[in-house]
């Protein structure tokens, strides 16, 4: 567990105890602990790396799990790994460009190939994850040869699509709690983006790889890599230029996450200020560079930001607001997850399930796949006995 976890961890920790109006003391007793330790913990100055442990200060804190648990890496449920992540990570592990070197030339389809980028984002904001590895098993070697097949003069269209479809794997394999596997195709879509000489395209990149340290808790590079990629953007965007706006309102975005998932409140809820007022500027819900930033979007972030803060009221208020039909389904899948997190945290088991039920019939893949439903599923069992049917297939379903 890195300084940044025990202390994003600590942070949570001590609010919860102050919530239930319990004194450091107090609550080591609770737990038979030292007050040192409880301090220590609380200061992000001592590990709490086991997750019995993390089970026991859980419950004194009358918190599911899955609110500490956000904060630790300890507790990664033991699962079968999905097989949309095994073949996402196969499709990265190919030599193509090698084989593209050394191929010769030929003459490449671009219009064929952009329909199919264009399907393998449709896939991706679907959850279809089997369907798009599929495709990207094929799209991707095609990309690489058709980028280094034709004339030095033609290849920027290539390697704007290049960049496209690996941006679509690693938003993909991020969802499916693969950050190395995630890491490795923004990375190379940046790459390829670079030497189509796109800097918003570019900039699409460093907003998957902020999503993919997100994903790692990295929170530190998570928070770099979308200030410094925003504050470039900001001189187009405050010019009024669409695509840049998105692009700097979905870093924003992410920069409100990063910051409630530190346990910075005052600092989370300023961001989603800075880019409701982008949001507004826009008028409308877009998909620049496949961001799907608009207002809706912010107000689906109002309440990740809401329920990483333990605030669900908050968070249960903004969700009756939100009008997520315009959103991709993905995005209406992950909404519903965070929403479900709120019912928990009041300890709703039936409104937590029923919500959870509903996502899975959006985004199916999304939800028995994500490592927080399995938590949050986990949680829901031990706060209702003897469980629901309908939590007890749930479950089954997403191997809780």
């Amino acid at each position: 567990m890195s300084t940044e976890y025990q202390k994003a961890l600590g942070r949570k920790i001590a609010q919860h105890r102050r919530r239930r109006g319990l004194s450091q003391p107090e609550l080591a007793r609770q737990i038979d602990r030292s007050v040192a330790w409880v301090s220590q913990v609380e200061r992000g100055v001592r590990k709490v790396d086991r997750m019995s442990v993390l089970e026991t200060v859980a419950q004194a804190l009358d918190v599911p799990l899955a609110e500490l648990a956000a904060e630790a890496p300890v507790v990664a449920a033991a699962t079968d790994e999905p097989p949309e992540a095994t073949g996402l990570r196969l499709v990265l592990s190919g030599a193509h460009a090698l084989r593209a070197m050394l191929s010769g030339q030929f003459t490449p389809d671009a219009a064929a190939l952009r329909d199919k980028v264009d399907t393998a984002w449709e896939l991706t904001h679907a959850g279809r994850y089997t369907e798009l590895t599929d495709l990207l098993r094929d799209l991707v070697p095609q990309l690489e040869t058709a980028a280094r097949a034709v004339p030095q003069e033609e290849r920027t269209e290539f390697f704007e699509l290049l960049s496209a479809a690996y941006q679509a794997c690693s938003a993909a394999l991020t969802k499916l709690a693969e950050p190395e596997a995630a890491w490795i195709a923004a990375d190379r879509s940046m790459a390829a983006a670079e030497r189509a000489d796109a800097p918003l395209l570019v900039a699409a990149g460093a907003f998957r790889l902020a999503f993919v340290f997100l994903g790692a808790k990295h929170f530190d590079q998570a928070e770099e890599t979308a200030r410094t990629a925003a504050d470039a953007l900001r001189p187009l965007a405050d010019e009024g230029q669409p695509e840049a706006m998105s692009l700097w309102g979905g870093l924003t975005l992410q920069r409100a996450v990063t910051a409630s998932r530190t346990n910075d409140g005052e600092a989370a809820y300023a961001f989603l200020d800075q880019a409701r007022q982008v949001a507004e500027r826009l008028g409308e819900g877009r998909n620049d560079y496949n961001t799907e930033f608009g207002p809706a979007n912010v107000r689906l972030h109002e309440i990740a930001v809401a329920v990483e803060l333990s605030d669900a009221g908050r968070a249960l208020r903004a969700a009756e607001q939100v009008d997520a039909a315009g959103l991709s389904a993905e995005r209406q899948g992950r909404m519903l997850i965070d929403v479900a997190r709120a019912h928990a945290q009041r300890r709703d088991v039936d409104s937590a399930v029923a919500t959870l039920l509903h996502g899975e019939e959006i985004t199916p893949e999304q939800i028995r796949a994500h490592p927080l439903v399995r938590q949050l599923v986990s949680d829901l069992l031990t706060m209702q006995s003897p469980p629901s049917e309908e939590l007890r297939e749930l479950a089954q379903r997403v191997a809780a």
